[in-house]
């Protein structure tokens, strides 16, 4: 069954306890946060009904007035960049909602529910969660105002948000509340935030807390800006991280909780063995598109110690990794050949990196994630452990499932650790068994200055990569393509950057159809270079591209071959020999002579 939508599929029309209010239309599907809290929160014996977008005050009030609190979600994206491109004009589709239609949610879907909960129940307690609040936990940089925000709970009126993976918050939140403690005033659960006064501070010094910047000085001197980053960023681990506290104004302090700690793998196992539907509710006659791909996928663990600059999940999940058993895995996609649906095909088995099954290191559990050293990264940690041996297990435990046809890996490969795994079984076994045609891989560049800015591995190693993929294709005779995901306009890369990528792409034969622009997405590191021009690790300028112009002449050199391209692409390369000439001799196409990839004989990574 569905959980309920409206009161009259309650067991008591007249009693609820709890309320989650949804972004994203109901999709009772592990993948869906709002899905998965509502299900636990249903296990631990409160009754739980689901409010899927709301829009009018009417649609707030279908249920009684809960017991104990609402429950709000932004959806399984921002809703800002769900809602807008890069180029911060409208989308015209959302793939979270019915019919593929954008419209339904609303720009900064938390703060704008939270409002509306709050003035059509006074005194209802409200928590946040999702990764819409995670992100926004702080005082953050907001791309489509171009301003720096105070944190969420300051601008939605919330009374607590959960930040990172909200299971472990709510299973302490519903203990406290079984000993009679009102939502209101539960404050100590760590992965949690809330405002206090001036009064909390001494006791919270006294736990060893520690103070940040304050929105008021973030937003005037990027400078902290950038050092309030640092420490947020490196504050993310349950052993090393810190309580902290940042004032949003006058005697009002955002308290963030020092992080919780992750599931083990029983408790994770439990989690996904609740019962799911596995469904759109049947509300919707076209059902949801984002449901499609997922369907029959398999969430293997959460985590990602790749630490990418553009992306958030080392600061929502964290660096750990934390993983379901074999076992829970086999038992769901035993579930998937009993559905009429299921064609024999699963689509992926993995995570946020679908070849990371375990930490990184052996001191993670005693030590905790290091603070001023990545896991791998652009240079790789000389504790960083190579192995893939339970991923294959893995994978070939699902194979041998009766009535499993083929088990695609599609989440993202890091190729760099497998190039750093001595062993080649997972790269054969990876082109053998789980590739549909084509390997979607992130090299994200061509330029190693580029690359470091974005702690992605030096080229060397993707083209080490691309060599021996195509080796092993060849060897087993297969016909398999790469398909190189690459970001135009990333902070550190110029026109000269772009130029040494476009170089790269001429040498194989290939170009990208579609180029994705950076996009500043909140509390990323890659965004704080954007706002700020300082690289937070190292407190140094750096450069960003910023203007319309530039952007269109870095996108213009990824996809060199339209011919509706060809005037930015004069316009770059003479901005491109200007400079050369200005630098005392240009040299051939500003691009340099040095030759990458290899020759593909027409194949290479064509679509």
């Amino acid at each position: 069954m569905f959980l309920p939508v409206k009161r009259s599929e309650l067991a008591d029309p007249e009693h609820i306890d709890f309320v989650l209010i949804s972004a994203d239309a109901y999709v009772d599907h592990p993948t869906f946060g709002h899905a998965l809290i509502a299900r636990l929160v249903e296990s631990l014996g409160f009754s739980v009904g689901i409010i899927p977008q709301p829009v009018s005050d009417d649609d707030y009030r279908v249920f009684p007035t809960p017991r104990y609190g609402f429950l709000v979600s932004g959806g399984v994206v921002d809703s800002m960049v769900n809602n807008y491109t890069a180029s911060l004009k409208k989308r015209s589709d959302d793939a979270y909602s019915p019919g593929n239609r954008a419209g339904r949610r609303p720009d900064r879907a938390v703060t704008v529910y939270t409002r509306n909960l709050k003035r059509l129940f006074p005194g209802v307690p409200v928590v946040i969660g999702g990764i819409e609040a995670s992100l926004r936990r702080f005082a953050h940089y907001d791309y489509w105002s171009d301003s720096v925000m105070p944190s969420v709970l300051v601008d939605s009126g919330a009374d607590l948000l959960i930040y990172g993976m909200g299971e472990k918050p709510i299973f302490d939140i519903a203990s406290r509340l079984k000993q009679g403690i009102p939502l209101a005033e539960i404050k100590d659960v760590r992965g949690t935030c809330y405002l206090a006064d001036e009064s909390r501070l001494p006791e919270l010094f006294a736990e060893g807390a520690s103070a940040l910047p304050s929105w008021e000085e973030v937003r005037s001197d990027k400078k902290q800006y950038a050092r309030a980053f640092r420490r947020q960023s490196r504050s993310t681990d349950p052993v090393s991280g810190e309580i902290l506290i940042q004032k949003q104004g006058k005697n009002r302090y955002l308290v963030a909780n020092r992080p919780q700690f992750p599931l083990t793998t029983a408790e994770m196992d439990a989690v996904y063995d609740l019962p799911f539907e596995r469904e759109a509710h049947p509300m919707y006659e076209g059902g949801i598109k984002a449901l499609e791909e997922v369907k029959f996928s398999v969430t293997s663990h959460r985590g990602c110690f790749g630490s990418c600059s553009f992306c958030a999940l080392n600061y929502h999940q964290g660096r750990r990794i934390q993983k379901r058993s074999i076992e829970s895995i086999v038992k769901e996609v035993e579930g998937f050949v009993r559905d009429p649906a299921f064609k024999g095909n699963v689509h992926d088995v993995g995570g946020a990196t679908a070849n990371f099954r375990n930490p990184s290191c052996d001191l993670q559990e005693r030590h905790g994630v290091c603070k001023d050293r990545y896991c791998i990264g652009s240079k790789p940690c000389p504790n960083l452990k190579v192995d893939h041996t339970e991923y294959i297990d893995l994978l070939r435990r699902v194979r041998a499932i009766p009535g499993v046809k083929r088990v695609f890996v599609r989440s993202g490969v890091r190729f760099d650790y497998v190039m750093y795994d001595k062993d080649e079984t997972f790269l054969k076994e990876l082109i053998a068994h789980h590739i549909s045609g084509q390997l979607k891989v992130a090299p994200e560049h061509a330029s190693d200055k580029v690359l470091k800015v974005m702690n992605k591995a030096p080229f060397a190693v993707y083209e080490a990569f691309y060599k021996r993929y195509f080796e092993l294709n060849k060897e087993m005779g297969k016909e398999q393509y790469l398909v190189p995901y690459m970001i135009a306009s990333h902070p550190g890369c110029g026109l000269k950057e772009a130029a040494e990528l476009t170089e790269y792409l001429k040498k194989i034969r290939y170009m990208p159809e579609q180029v994705q622009d950076f996009y500043p997405t909140p509390s990323t590191r890659s965004t704080c270079i954007y706002y700020t021009g300082i690289d937070p690790d190292t407190m140094e300028e750096e450069y960003v591209p910023r203007t319309r112009e530039e952007k269109r002449m870095q996108r213009a050199l990824l996809q060199y071959r339209k011919p509706e391209n060809a005037e930015l692409l004069r316009k770059a390369y003479g901005i491109l020999a200007e400079e050369g000439n200005k630098q005392g001799g240009h040299k051939k196409g500003a691009q340099g002579k040095k030759s990458y990839g290899r020759k593909n004989n027409g194949k290479g990574q064509k679509r």
